[in-house]
């Protein structure tokens, strides 16, 4: 397993050179995204004027937190949100091709047209297979049905495709297999029959929420292998929500970092890890454990908690657990996106104040990463 060197968030490094993105076809467009929860305790501002695109054929990571929004981002693409949950503004556009656009944000979450986009356009790999799959319910009997209504197979043609699926992600003996029930695979066999659901119905994006967490990190490093194996195959977009910068140094073309729902950087992969421009960004990098580190090196911790969203700080929502906080300035100015050229951006009230630190690292220990990818 070989480690690619990624440097301290504070290290003196040269920034990448190549850009964030060059002029690309982007399969979905989210533009000031505002979704809100009303609850008994007062209105929730999920996410608060999100914007970023999702190019065919890429890998766009959202990393943060708990609380960070990310989740609820991830949903709104297919319009499924939580009951109590509304897209008050802003825009989700899909383009399923050159000169067609279709915006998500209209359509009845339960009408027909947004149901025939899920999981035939737009499918959804789960944190925890388990609650994904219906416990009585067989394998067979969950895949089947869905390959028929989207794809308009007969049963049979239908069941050799969901066979075909399960051997493709790696279940031995799958004609079998769509007999069993989910509690008879484990926790990374389940998390490969989502994957096969996912995919059998060729969709050309993948929300994968959290895909890897609860599993070993032998499983994780076989699940992530899969799934770029399966992309680089099919050319299809990947927007995989995270809190592992392992995870997102081993897939992320490009890293939108979210801290109480709003992106507070967007770069690539590169720039992300090489040059963090925002306080939070380069605390979460510091954050992670290194390799070579000794046994008793203590990790360096983000202060404080995540604020609630009933109590948000005045001026930069990140500024009572900053370490470059000014007062008068950060506990005032409410931060703007900074443009730092090509898709990159910043919000940040002093981008030019945050520098990388001194020392190159490797990236943190127990991850699957093996080289940075580009995709």
């Amino acid at each position: 397993m070989r480690l690619t060197p990624i440097p301290d968030a504070g290290a003196s490094q040269p920034r990448a050179t190549r850009p964030a993105t060059e002029p690309q076809d982007l399969l979905f467009e989210v533009e000031n995204l505002k979704v809100h929860f009303a609850t008994d305790d007062g209105l929730v501002r999920a996410v608060d004027g999100v914007t970023f695109g999702i190019p065919r054929g890429k890998t766009v990571c959202i990393v943060g937190e708990s609380g960070s929004g990310k989740s609820i981002t991830g949903r709104s693409l297919m319009n499924l949100l939580p009951h109590t949950a509304r897209i008050v503004d802003g825009r989700v556009l899909y383009h399923p091709e050159p000169g067609r656009t279709i915006d998500i944000g209209k359509l009845d979450p339960r009408g027909k047209p947004i149901r025939a986009l899920r999981g035939k356009d737009v499918s959804f790999i789960s944190q925890e297979p388990m609650a994904a799959l219906s416990p009585v319910h067989t394998i067979g009997q969950q895949m089947v049905p869905v390959i028929r209504r989207h794809l308009n197979l007969g049963r049979r043609e239908a069941t050799e495709r969901a066979a075909a699926m399960l051997a493709r992600v790696g279940i031995p003996k799958p004609a079998e297999r769509l007999g069993s029930y989910p509690f008879e695979f484990s926790g990374g066999m389940r998390q490969r029959v989502c994957i096969a659901l996912a995919l059998s119905c060729r969709p050309k994006l993948v929300i994968a929420d959290e895909p890897t967490t609860a599993l070993d990190v032998t499983t994780q490093a076989n699940i992530i292998d899969l799934l770029v194996e399966l992309q680089e195959e099919s050319g299809l977009s990947i927007l995989f929500i995270t809190h592992d910068l392992g995870v997102v140094a081993e897939v992320a073309s490009e890293v939108i970092v979210m801290y109480l729902g709003k992106v507070v950087e967007r770069g690539s992969v590169e720039e992300i890890f090489y040059d963090p421009r925002h306080p939070y960004t380069r605390a979460l990098l510091k954050s992670v454990p290194r390799l070579g580190s000794g046994r008793d090196t203590r990790l360096a911790a983000i202060r404080g908690m995540v604020p609630s969203p009933f109590d948000r700080p005045k001026g930069c929502d990140f500024h009572p657990r900053c370490d470059f906080a000014i007062a008068g300035t950060c506990d005032v100015s409410v931060p703007q996106d900074v443009a730092l050229g090509g898709s990159r951006s910043v919000r940040c009230v002093l981008p030019e104040a945050i520098r990388p630190a001194s020392r190159v690292t490797q990236i943190p220990a127990g991850h699957a990463q093996r080289t940075l990818r580009h995709g």
